[in-house]
């Protein structure tokens, strides 16, 4: 079974991942422009909500230690 310690870690190490991710589609979409401009908001969103998260549980991650 995993304490605490270690589900934050895990938890830290999946939300790093995903804005990592969302990063990278970012800048994809940044080098592919004008071609799917739609889909600007979206992505910047996704990226935007997945760094707000990781920031969010570094707090909380601090803040317990």
């Amino acid at each position: 079974m995993m304490n605490t310690t270690e589900v934050m870690k895990a938890r830290l190490k999946r939300l790093h991942a995903q804005a990592l991710e969302a990063k990278f589609e970012l800048h994809d979409l940044s080098e592919e422009l004008p071609t799917n401009w739609e889909r600007i908001l979206a992505v910047a969103q996704r990226c935007y909500d997945a760094h707000a998260a990781l920031m969010e549980a570094r707090k909380a991650a601090a803040a317990s230690a």
